[in-house]
């Protein structure tokens, strides 16, 4: 394992709104939802986060993040195949396999340029085809010795960051209101990352239908901002 200051520099940098893998611009179906007047405010954001994070896709991306860190870490081709090749094919939506795929190999292109290991090589051979984005950065972080349990609470905290920045700009609302939210989950993402470090491929799945129907109904909205 590296030292903890440099593992915390390494996460804060892939996980920061500054890197490169276009986050920005997906709001894996809260656009629909705002539209559709069911996130008007704070306290309705709020809501419908914390069924996607706990019970949606949030919680399927951190098994994939878990399993694919424990893949990198132990150098088990065969476990990183597996993880791989069912997250690219887990989401409900073309825009959703759009929105995590993009993100993955746009992460993968930067972090083999400033921070390359082998097993963001490794997971290249062993796969050819699009890597969904819990998938690389768990692999980043196995693969450069950071521990899976801080890395796992980094990444779904930066996804409810997102998440909340999205809602923030097309409710609209203040950032205040955005930082409430975000303090309000923070025992939610604890659990579900907590959950996710023993849940089995086997036993993956989501309960947030009314979100991947947003996903869905996001691909022919007439006015859209974002890509999801």
């Amino acid at each position: 394992m590296i030292m903890a200051h440099e593992a915390l520099y390494r996460l804060m940098a892939w996980l920061s709104p500054s890197y490169p893998v276009g986050a920005f611009s997906y709001s894996s179906g809260i656009e629909w939802a705002v539209e559709a007047g069911d996130i008007a405010d704070a306290v309705a954001l709020q809501r419908w986060l914390t069924t996607v994070i706990g019970e949606g896709g949030g919680f399927c991306d951190a098994v994939f993040f878990a399993h694919a860190h424990r893949a990198a870490a132990d150098g088990d081709d065969e476990a990183l195949h597996a993880v791989t090749e069912l997250a690219a094919a887990f989401a409900p939506s073309k825009e959703r396999h759009l929105e995590t795929t993009a993100q993955g190999n746009a992460f993968i292109e930067a972090t083999q340029a400033a921070w390359p290991c082998a097993a963001l090589d490794r997971l290249q051979a062993v796969w050819a085809g699009p890597v969904a984005y819990p998938v690389a950065v768990g692999v980043a972080a196995g693969g450069h010795g950071i521990a899976l349990e801080p890395a796992l609470h980094a990444y779904l905290h930066a996804v409810t960051a997102n998440l909340i920045s999205a809602g923030v700009r097309l409710v609209p609302l203040g950032q205040t209101d955005g930082q409430r939210v975000l303090a309000a989950l923070e025992p939610l993402v604890l659990a579900t990352a907590q959950r996710a470090l023993t849940t089995s491929l086997d036993q993956v799945g989501s309960a947030a239908f009314r979100a991947d129907l947003a996903s869905l109904l996001h691909e022919t909205q007439y006015t859209r901002l974002f890509r999801s």
